[in-house]
């Protein structure tokens, strides 16, 4: 391993840390720094592939680590078994014995460290009080939904008392209303045990909505980290811009820049008028396609005048409020004059 290191405020510090499968191969994380503070709140965000389960898994202790250091709270763990790092991990299948009741689930770890049954019962039970699973106790999994088996896997990471949990995609299995009220519970929950959590996913919104820090990965590489209204407002590169959605990528000829499709104006063209000269801040095109969204509409745009990027077509995305859309309304095939203010383009890096 590499020369030890060590930090005064951060949870975790990760340094150079490099994970290949086989001598030469392309890394699967490479060579990736990030510091995280202490009590936050971390979503690693990216395509699949992109390296944030594998480096979540390294710092679990689940996956040896190539080169680089995993430190925690000036402790360096790179070497230790997951058992000593202080971390525990709460995977996406919850992982529960199926014989097990959910109070056994829990218990289970204190047991095998050999600690009495009254009192790992008892530490069992008050966590799953505060889970508000208590009265469910002598259930087994298959006799949970899976909102109340996160809540049992929940209790059974936190009954180890670790400094850190590590969550890896633990809401892609429920449903999309159930997703929404457990990511409230685990931010909540966060901010009652005072704990850092690092949680993988691959969702925007989940990210977004639960993250003090959010590091978007791809490649194996960190593109981008900062707060979530940092990266979505401020997106350092195309990538970014386009994985977090919400930005027309342009090629200005003189750079990148990216606007955000809610601070582009429409205005219809009607059949015989001309359609307006084009210029830096306008552009014409043509309806492709309309999704109603509720509280907004969001259209899809061909146009074939300012030039996009080579990684992508002449498609436009523009989102427009609902009463915007029902005061003018539009339909595939519309001619429209799109516009936007100089003060809205982002400059993008290569």
């Amino acid at each position: 391993m590499n020369a030890r290191f060590t930090s005064s405020s951060a949870a975790i510090e990760l340094v150079g840390l490099t994970k290949r499968y086989a001598p030469g191969a392309k890394p699967a994380v490479d060579s990736i720094n990030l510091r995280i503070a202490s009590g936050s709140y971390c979503c690693l965000l990216g395509p699949s592939g992109c390296g944030k389960s594998t480096t979540l898994r390294m710092v679990a202790g689940h996956e040896t680590v190539t080169e680089g250091d995993v430190l925690l709270e000036n402790r360096n763990i790179t070497d230790l078994p997951a058992a000593a790092r202080g971390t525990a991990m709460m995977f996406q299948s919850f992982a529960l014995f199926p014989h097990l009741s959910a109070l056994d689930n829990v218990a289970f770890s204190l047991k095998m460290k050999g600690m009495a049954k009254d009192e790992r019962l008892a530490q069992a039970r008050s966590l799953l009080d505060r889970v508000a699973m208590g009265h469910l106790a002598d259930r087994k999994p298959a006799e949970l939904s899976g909102g109340q088996q996160q809540r049992v896997a929940l209790a059974r990471a936190l009954i180890t008392q670790p400094r850190v949990l590590l969550l890896d995609e633990p809401l892609s299995a429920l449903d999309p209303f159930l997703r929404i009220q457990m990511r409230a519970e685990l931010r909540r929950w966060q901010k009652e045990l005072g704990l850092t959590f690092i949680h993988v996913t691959h969702s925007q919104e989940e990210a977004m909505a639960l993250a003090d820090t959010m590091v978007v990965m791809n490649h194996g590489v960190i593109e981008q980290s900062g707060s979530p209204h940092e990266v979505y407002n401020r997106p350092v590169n195309e990538f970014v811009a386009r994985f977090m959605g919400g930005h027309n990528v342009i090629d200005t000829g003189a750079g990148k820049v990216g606007v955000r499709t809610d601070h582009i104006a429409v205005a219809p063209v009607a059949a015989g008028q001309e359609a307006g000269r084009a210029g830096p801040h306008a552009q014409w095109a043509v309806v492709s396609d309309v999704e109603y969204q509720g509280t907004y509409v969001l259209l899809g745009l061909q146009s074939p005048g300012l030039s996009h990027t080579a990684h992508s077509t002449a498609q436009w995305s523009v989102m427009l409020s609902e009463s915007v859309f029902a005061a003018q309304p539009l339909k595939v095939g519309d001619v429209v004059r799109m516009s936007w203010l100089p003060e809205a383009e982002h400059p993008l890096a290569d």
